[in-house]
């Protein structure tokens, strides 16, 4: 009868696990975002210096929202 028990709860799940794994997948996105956008920010300044402090405004900006969708993504792993 145990060995019926640990077969079957060893098979189970958590879904609190699951959540964690999808959630530290999800950050893959956001993660390269921000790095492809600075490295092309940083290469744009590179060729148009003169252009430095719009690009630097703009890549901020960029940053900023692909955080808040990093953001969106922990808060939906916290409610469901």
């Amino acid at each position: 009868m145990n060995e019926l028990l640990l077969a079957q709860g060893a098979g189970a799940l958590d879904l609190g696990v699951l959540a964690t794994i999808g959630y530290g997948l999800a950050t893959l996105g956001p993660g390269l975002g921000i790095g492809i956008l600075v490295g092309k920010t940083v290469e744009a300044m590179a060729r148009q210096p003169e252009m430095a402090g719009q690009l630097r405004t703009t890549m901020f900006l960029g940053i900023a929202f692909t955080e808040a969708l990093a953001l969106i993504g922990l808060v939906a792993g916290f409610l469901f």
